[in-house]
């Protein structure tokens, strides 16, 4: 019994550590983030030539995939910053080949810093995977933190990752 049961108590910790969360820089752009994975980053510019980082990775069948725009002309008014913010996300659907979605949720705030705008939404893309995604900005930054499967989304791990963005400190 109990050379069974040790090896049993080894997987178990072994998995429950594997999934843990931990944080992550993203490359060089001075933000970071909490995931269950260190994705590897790849660095381009947009047309406006803002500094974009894309990365993914996959933990437990899940892909968790992070973007941070590091904008090049800033945007003081938050509103603006959020609209610009959705128009981003718009963009985004197209390159992700997304067929259906929720439609967006605002109101929400990093860390309940009142100098940030979030938006929610649910996708589904043309392979029927099942989206979750969700963005921030504090008009100095965009970024957008996604996970999707083909199966239902782990609701709260999900969710902490949609919201383990950490944006630079103000100078």
């Amino acid at each position: 019994m109990k050379k069974t049961i040790l090896p049993f108590l080894l997987l178990i910790s072994s998995t429950v550590f594997s999934q843990s969360l931990k944080k992550y820089p993203v490359s060089k752009s001075g933000c970071s983030y909490y995931n269950y994975c260190d994705a590897k980053f790849d660095i381009s510019k947009s047309t406006d030539s803002s500094d974009i980082y894309t990365g993914e990775c996959v933990a437990a069948d899940v892909t968790y995939g992070i973007i941070c725009v590091k904008l090049l002309n800033p945007v003081a008014d938050l509103q603006m910053a959020e609209d610009l913010l959705i128009a981003y996300m718009d963009f985004l659907k197209q390159n992700f080949e997304i067929t259906s979605a929720a439609g967006y949720g605002k109101g929400h705030r990093l860390n309940s810093n009142e100098n940030t705008r979030g938006i929610i939404d649910y996708w589904k893309d043309k392979d029927n995977n099942n989206w979750k995604v969700k963005g921030w900005t504090d008009g100095k930054y965009i970024g957008v933190l996604y996970a999707y499967n083909l199966k239902t989304l782990p609701e709260q791990k999900v969710n902490v990752f949609l919201d383990g963005l950490r944006l630079p400190e103000a100078k």
